[in-house]
């Protein structure tokens, strides 16, 4: 009987965790206060990656990326003059080889004509792990966040809906904006639960924005992050979203594992 009465209690809480999460609309998740303030990050100074580092792009090939959606796909954005393209029709795209903890470099530009506003101004996502089809990982929102407000933890530099950046440390558009990232990835038990959570310390043009910051699941657009689901070495993944603002541009990407 014992047994029986736990198993109808289970399935009760699934149903109203279920009803819950129909109820919930994204800005339930959406921070507008306190405003990280605005700074003035040190002038861009090129790198070369380190002499252990796997080169992600080289501003020749996306010979290392594939389409997330169809990983026997190769990636379907655009390289021209050492740089890559989104390609909003050619959706996601993910790092062939998988990874646990690293060291990423990334460089991003948003066009310098870019239009609209909020959410709907160059919006993009580094998923630091990317977890399944579609926009499933863990998501560093990349934004036109210069003199474009939006929900604090959901701008350039936060986890998205999760953690604001410490600063707001955005170059204007057209100027190229830099991501340096340590990750350290969860770990999961035998049975599947969640032995340590993961963390990310994110340098934005030079400035820490992100210290150490422990995550609380996975991305979640609606509702209450969680992990949910127990998972290993995971690609990394970039978006494609699907505003209609001008697409931004990427290059200079490696990566240490570590």
């Amino acid at each position: 009987m014992k047994k029986h009465l736990l198993t109808i209690a289970t399935i009760a809480f699934c149903m109203s965790t279920a009803i819950a999460q129909q109820k919930a609309k994204p800005e339930d998740t959406e921070l507008w206060t306190p405003v990280p303030a605005s700074i003035t990050p040190p002038a861009f100074v090129k790198t070369t990656p380190p002499a252990d580092a796997v080169i992600l792009f080289d501003g020749k090939s996306l010979d290392q990326w594939v389409t997330t959606d169809d990983v026997s796909k190769p990636a379907g954005w655009v390289v021209s003059k050492g740089v890559m393209t989104v390609n909003k029709s050619g959706g996601n795209i993910q790092t062939k080889q998988s990874f646990n903890d690293y060291q990423l470099h990334i460089e991003w530009q948003i066009p310098a004509t870019i239009t609209g506003l909020g959410q709907a101004r160059g919006n993009s996502g580094l998923f630091l792990a990317s977890i399944g089809k579609g926009d499933d990982g863990y998501e560093l929102q990349i934004l036109d966040s210069y003199k474009n407000p939006t929900y604090v933890n959901g701008q350039a530099a936060g986890i998205y809906k999760q953690f604001a950046p410490l600063v707001n440390a955005n170059r204007p558009p057209g100027e190229w904006q830099v991501y340096d990232v340590a990750w350290k990835a969860p770990r999961f038990k035998e049975d599947g639960s969640l032995q340590s959570p993961a963390s990310v310390t994110v340098y934005f043009n030079g400035i820490l924005v992100q210290n150490n910051t422990v995550l609380k699941g996975p991305t979640q657009y609606i509702g209450e992050p969680a992990y949910r689901k127990a998972h290993g070495a995971s690609p990394v993944k970039l978006q494609a979203h699907g505003d209609k603002s001008e697409p931004i541009s990427f290059r200079n990407i490696w990566i240490r594992p570590l």
